[in-house]
Formats: structure tokens, sequence, C-alpha cells
């Protein structure tokens, strides 16, 4: 079976409704280092709150908005009214791996262990709610300074998130070279073959349809439902 486009993951969405320390409903912040994601909103209210070196922003989301952020964006999606999302996601298989990092406290970005065992999957709601509430206590603050003008927070939680990732990026460059740059490789395939006449690729075609898993699971912004697309 053929991937999707760029080898994209595509997941569902459902932010949880849990009221965090500062009053707000969502999920857990964090960023991305080697991928970027978009939010296609599918249904409901809600908003995504990010942060970057220019600031902090809040994107309210509604049914028909896309939004979407690069590596280095640490970014909350925020619940209002049953807030349902498609998440589309770049080099489908290295967020899973380790290129997503929880904006936790500096003590437990510092531990790689104690980095793992705070990120770990939750099995139930009330771990998932621990994880993010975790990851609301280092974000405010970094959101704060950066209210104030001062990007220095947010740039060393840049520095430690690389550097908790760092031993993982070997193990990363086999799923990437068998992904998204395996399709962008066939792309060019695909336009050497057309430019020297020869059609035996749309030989090929046809229509492949994927399912989502039946169970869902606790994804970093809310209820996850992803689907299972082979390569």
């Amino acid at each position: 079976m053929f991937p999707l486009p760029g080898g994209i993951g595509l997941s569902h969405l459902c932010a949880y409704e849990w009221e965090a320390a500062d009053g707000v409903c969502g999920g857990s912040p964090h960023l991305h280092l080697a991928c970027t994601e978009a939010y296609v909103v599918t249904g409901g209210r809600g908003a995504v709150q990010t942060l970057d070196v220019d600031g902090y922003r809040e994107t309210e989301l509604e049914p028909g908005v896309v939004a979407w952020f690069a590596p280095g964006t640490v970014h909350r999606m925020v619940q209002r009214d049953d807030l349902r999302i498609t998440v589309l996601m770049q080099n489908s298989g290295l967020p899973e791996a380790g290129d997503a990092v929880f904006t936790f406290p500096p003590p437990v970005l510092a531990d790689a262990d104690a980095y793992a065992e705070a990120a770990a999957m939750p099995a139930d709601d009330d771990a998932a709610r621990r994880r993010r509430d975790l990851a609301v206590e280092g974000y405010l603050p970094i959101r704060d300074a950066l209210v104030a003008g001062d990007p220095g927070p947010l740039r060393d939680f840049h520095r430690a998130a690389v550097a908790l990732v760092a031993p993982k990026v070997e193990a990363w460059l086999p799923r990437w070279r068998a992904g998204a740059l395996a399709a962008a490789e066939l792309t060019g395939e695909h336009l050497r073959a057309l430019a020297n006449g020869d059609a035996s690729h749309l030989e090929h075609s046809g229509v492949r349809v994927a399912g989502p898993f039946e169970e869902d699971g606790y994804g970093m912004c809310g209820r996850r439902t992803e689907y299972r697309i082979d390569m």
C-alpha cells in the first residue's frame, strides 16, 4: 500500500475537557523538533495557544479552520465546545519515536530518566491528567516571560528539548528515509518517467482505504484515534 502524500501521519483528536491550574481546559503543551503539525478543525470550537520567539498567540479554532505550526512552536489545544480536529503530521513515525517534547519544568527536562517516566503513555484519565498538569506547570512561566517580552525561557526550553532527543536521532533516520524521503524520491521517479514518455507507473493506480484504530488513546492534546496506514 502506498503511503499518504509525503509520508504524512493522520489521526483524530477530541480535546481534553479537564481544567488546568490556570483555569483553561485543554491539552498538554509541547513542541516538535523536526516535524510540522497541522490541525484541520472538523467540529466544535476552541483555540490553540502557541509560543515562539516572537511571542504568545491564541488562535481561534472552528470548523473549516486549518492551523499549522513549524518545529519549535510550543502549542496547547484549548477546549471550549466539543472541539474535534483531524491532525496531519509531517514525517509520520517521528513524533511517536520522541520528536515531541512536553514543556515539563526544567528539573524534569534536565533528567532523561525523569522525563521518560513523566512522558510515558498514560494508562488512564488520571495519569493523562497528571502528565498534562506537569506540562502546564512548565509552560506557564515560559508564556508569561514571552508576554513580558523575554524569549529567554523559551530558548532555554528549546536547548533542553534538543539535549533530550539528540541521542535518539540516529534511530530516527531509517524512519525518515522509509517515509517522507521515500515519498519525495518516488515523485522524482515519476517525473523522470513522464519526461521520458514512460506511463508504466500509472498501472499501479487505485484507491486505498484505511480505517482508524478501534480504541482511543491518550494523545498530547486530547483523546486520540490514530489511522493504521501501512507503508
